[in-house]
């Protein structure tokens, strides 16, 4: 799927070129997900490991057993108290209601009407969301709706791979980062993902 944007890449970059032959080929695959149900796991993890998300969020589901992930009017419905007990702390409950509340409302689409948005498009309506910045909206960009040529400029892994890759001092400053990515378009998601590779396999 990916082989002729990685082909292009190597063409183009000496650096995605050493890193394509490095980590073969990208294995990104989208979830197939709701941009409701992507934005309220992504405010479950922030700040926190993975494991104690993933925590929160089995307990969160565990509330409503009969749906595969909670739904946002049962998420208007369900008491602070109780929402409180799966490990949420205020700020991020207030986010959760928040995304629940502009779903239902139609501020956060679905997915079949968030892919016919641009990724500008989705970016501005969905940081007007409590708890949702640019780069969560751009790694629901990257790993719900699958969009090609997203650069998370400001992405810690993806500027550490970079550093790493490049053997540099300091890792590159997010705005001389954008600048710099422009030179991949129209595949920037897919060397965001080879730079991810290189900062996993510096640690």
């Amino acid at each position: 799927m990916h082989s002729e944007a990685e082909a292009r890449l190597s063409k183009r970059c000496p650096v995605m070129r050493r890193l394509i032959k490095a980590h073969g080929p990208c294995a990104l695959a989208p979830q197939k997900r709701s941009p409701y149900e992507a934005l309220v796991s992504a405010v479950v993890h922030q700040q926190l490991h993975a494991n104690a998300a993933e925590a929160i969020l089995r307990r969160f589901k565990a509330l409503f057993p009969k749906t595969r992930f909670p739904k946002p009017e049962q998420v208007i419905d369900t008491d602070d108290t109780t929402l409180r007990g799966c490990g949420f702390s205020m700020g991020k409950l207030l986010a959760i209601r928040d995304i629940a509340a502009k779903t239902l409302g139609g501020q956060i689409p679905t997915r079949a009407v968030a892919t016919k948005l641009s990724d500008e498009e989705l970016i501005a309506r969905l940081v007007e969301v409590r708890g949702v910045g640019r780069w969560t909206v751009e790694m629901l960009l990257i790993f719900t709706l699958g969009r090609p040529d997203v650069f998370p400029s400001d992405d810690f892994g993806v500027r550490n791979g970079w550093r790493i890759a490049k053997k540099l001092d300091e890792m590159p400053k997010p705005k001389d980062f954008r600048l710099l990515a422009e030179r991949w378009q129209p595949h920037r998601t897919l060397a965001a993902w080879y730079l991810w590779r290189a900062a996993d396999a510096g640690k």
